[in-house]
């Protein structure tokens, strides 16, 4: 291959390159916000009985949420975090579960939620399942892009930001 053909490829790739890094932030952190609240709501609803929001599925029961027993069974044989009971491990659990996703998905507090997740990630990994890294590795890819570049346009935060006269990303 001759230096003129090779030049041309190259330009070829810059340009292709070029129109990834304008995939706009927001059409990145949205998806990423999302995602990871659905994944961590979905396991929050596994710790509750009688509230019963599940997005993916349709389903929706309205009483009033309280501990599944079967839950605190989880977190005293299964999981058996040092530390904590597991009365007060499960309960924590579920309410940030439950709590952080929602303000992520709605762009409120959205680094200090991802934040807060990625920390349960990160007990997670290392005290629960420590070889589903593959899959806790995607999370905290999200929740770091998140709390990095910040929840984009569609988000609380930024209407918020903008009243303000701030820049929140």
């Amino acid at each position: 291959m001759t230096a003129r053909p090779q030049r041309a490829a190259a330009r070829r790739i810059a340009g292709t390159l070029a129109h990834f890094a304008r995939v706009p932030h927001s059409l990145i952190a949205l998806p990423a916000r999302v995602s990871v609240a659905v994944t961590f709501w979905l396991s929050g609803q596994t710790k509750i009985e009688g509230l019963v929001l599940d997005p993916l599925g349709g389903t929706v029961q309205l009483e009033w949420p309280r501990i599944s027993e079967n839950a605190i069974e989880l977190f005293r044989s299964e999981y058996a975090l040092p530390l904590l009971p597991p009365e007060l491990a499960t309960y924590l659990a579920a309410v940030a579960e439950h709590v952080f996703p929602l303000l992520l998905v709605i762009g409120l507090a959205s680094r200090l939620s991802a934040l807060a997740l990625l920390a349960m990630t990160l007990v997670i990994q290392v005290f629960v399942y420590p070889a589903a890294f593959a899959t806790h590795g995607l999370w905290a890819v999200s929740l770091l892009y998140v709390m990095a570049r910040g929840p984009g346009v569609l988000s609380l935060d930024a209407l918020i930001a903008r009243r303000c006269g701030v820049s929140a990303r």
